[in-house]
């Protein structure tokens, strides 16, 4: 897959989830992906990743729109900077609308995706919620915990400074004499 084959992917991917049609959107995705949401958690394979965009998101959020720029994208892996809004449908926050920026990271196989993640602050789509402040400090700690218990965070901490920079140049460039 080429960086243009790859925006256009991502040009799919959007509408899709912008269209609430799980299979549609679950379509962009290898029968053993993962896609790992901020709020909604993990999600394995294809029926559930379209169970958690149609039946989890859709559910909760109307007028959803997902844009991303910038791609890049290296033949396997790809990043992009998003912009998103909705309108909550949650009793709590209905009508409110939010708009978030992240960064998504795709692992891409076979010119599908194999792994989704992202990076976004939900701290300000909770605050344009209106949130209350002891429940956005659950949350938070939540996802504190979350990343200090991935196997990356944990590899992370326990290699000395500089290791992994030089070990994935090396790879890299072991990939590239292939």
């Amino acid at each position: 897959m080429t960086a243009e084959e790859f925006a256009k992917l991502l040009d799919d991917f959007t509408q899709s989830a912008e269209s609430g049609d799980g299979a549609r959107f679950a379509g962009h995705f290898t029968p053993d992906a993962i896609y790992y949401d901020y709020i909604y958690g993990a999600h394995k394979g294809r029926a559930d990743i379209a169970h958690m965009m149609q039946n989890l998101f859709h559910r909760d959020a109307a007028d959803y729109r997902w844009e991303m720029f910038d791609s890049v994208f290296d033949g396997e892996q790809g990043y992009a900077w998003s912009l998103s809004s909705f309108i909550s449908k949650i009793p709590q926050f209905e009508g409110k609308r939010v708009v978030i920026d992240g960064i998504s990271r795709f692992i891409v196989r076979d010119g599908l995706i194999a792994e989704y993640r992202e990076s976004v602050n939900g701290g300000v789509a909770m605050a344009q919620l209106g949130v209350e402040p002891d429940r956005m400090a659950k949350v938070f700690t939540r996802w504190s915990g979350w990343l200090k218990a991935r196997p990356e965070t944990v590899d992370f901490l326990a290699r000395p400074k500089g290791s992994r920079a030089s070990r994935r140049r090396e790879d890299k460039n072991q990939k590239r004499q292939k």
